[in-house]
This record gives C-alpha cells, sequence and structure tokens, in this order.
C-alpha cells in the first residue's frame, strides 16, 4: 500500500490522529509542526518546506493539514511550488464550523477571538505568556482592543475544557459564546479515504470541508 503523509498543525493533531483511527487509516501518517507557530505565521511556510523537503522521498503523497493560518498567501507558494494541497479557507476555525458559517460571521462581526478545544486547554501558555500578557498585562488591550467576544468552538463535550475557554475569555475581559461544533469537516471525511486509496499519487485533501 502507498503511505502518505500529513503535515499538520499541532492544534489539530488530537483531531487528526482519532481520526485516522476511526478509519483505521494505517497508511497515513502524522508529523506536526507546533501550534505556537500561529503566533509567528511568517515562519509556517519554510516550517512546511522544510517537512516536505524531508519527507519527499518516503512517501507517495503528502498533504498539508493548514489553513492559509496568517501566511498572507505564503503557504500557498510553497504548496504551489511543490503540487501539494491544503486544508481550504483562511483559518483553521473554518475547517471546524464550516466555511459558510464561519464567512457570515466574519461579514456580520468581525471582531471575534475563537477558541478550539486545543486553544482552550492551552490558551495560558500560547497566548497569555507567549504573547506577554501575563508579564505585561497592558498588552491585553493592546492585542484585544478591536475584539468584541470569544467565540468557543468545542470538539468535545467536555464541562472541564468549557471552564478553561470561560476563564480564557475572562482573561480577556470578553464575553463568551459557546458553539458545540464537533469535529466539523472531520466527521464527514470518510467518503473521501475509497479516493484517496485508489489514487495514491495525488495529495488528496482528506480533511476538505463540503
Amino acid at each position: 500500500m502507498s503511505k502518505s503523509l500529513i503535515i499538520a498543525c499541532g492544534a489539530l493533531a488530537h483531531e487528526i490522529t482519532t481520526l485516522m483511527r476511526a478509519n483505521d487509516w494505517g497508511h497515513l501518517s502524522v508529523e506536526c509542526l507546533p501550534a505556537s507557530l500561529h503566533n509567528r505565521p511568517e515562519q509556517i511556510a519554510p516550517r512546511v518546506k522544510e517537512k516536505i523537503d524531508a519527507a519527499r522521498e518516503q512517501y507517495d503523497s503528502i498533504f498539508v493539514a493548514y489553513a492559509d493560518c496568517g501566511t498572507g498567501g505564503l503557504l500557498d507558494k510553497v504548496l504551489a511550488a511543490e503540487h501539494i494541497e491544503r486544508l481550504p479557507g483562511a483559518h483553521c476555525y473554518e475547517f471546524f464550523w464550516g466555511a459558510k458559517k464561519f464567512l457570515e460571521q466574519m461579514e456580520t462581526e468581525p471582531g471575534v477571538f475563537y477558541l478550539t478545544d486545543f486553544l482552550a486547554q492551552h490558551f495560558e501558555r500560547l497566548i497569555m505568556v507567549e504573547l506577554g500578557i501575563r508579564k505585561h498585562p497592558e498588552l491585553r488591550e493592546m492585542y484585544f482592543s478591536n475584539y468584541k467576544k470569544v467565540i468557543y468552538l468545542s470538539q468535545s463535550d467536555s464541562e472541564q475544557i468549557l471552564d478553561l475557554a470561560k476563564k480564557a475569555a475572562e482573561a480577556l475581559h470578553l464575553p463568551l459564546e459557546h458553539i458545540p461544533s464537533g469535529y466539523g469537516g472531520l466527521a464527514r471525511s470518510e467518503e473521501h479515504t475509497s479516493e484517496l486509496q485508489s489514487r495514491p499519487h495525488i495529495s488528496y485533501a482528506v480533511f476538505c470541508l463540503k
């Protein structure tokens, strides 16, 4: 059987590996880059390129489980040159919620900070510490003055994670809206499995949104 690699954002690692186990996709491998790269999006494209160069001779196909994620098109330039596909959309949140709902929200109320299960669990490290807010509280106003609320797109029904999301919203001095999104596009991905296996030399968007 052919071997395929998914180069993924660490923020999606749990959901991707869960789907792989559920569907017995033993021919797929996952290599993750740190989720903290979202705080330095200019580093995403070159880091993905490094992963591609290192893996090219070992796999029949490669797929990148990133949206644009703030790279301003730089990731697309890298992937176009390598003939590799990525997740559709501008942000990973589209992946969980659905592009249509996400775009509707952006049009009606763009000032939203999004949480997922992963970001709620790692909010303290990725936002409060790495952005320097814990040491310099005045940065909160600088970073988040234009935000109106927090939307928590939950993948699970964990009350513990919901509590963490509430604490994150409180730390930002913003109201919280909770939307149980589940795995979004992940839950609809099974239909792509046989296509991926039967045509291994094309990098398929196996976790794409419909």
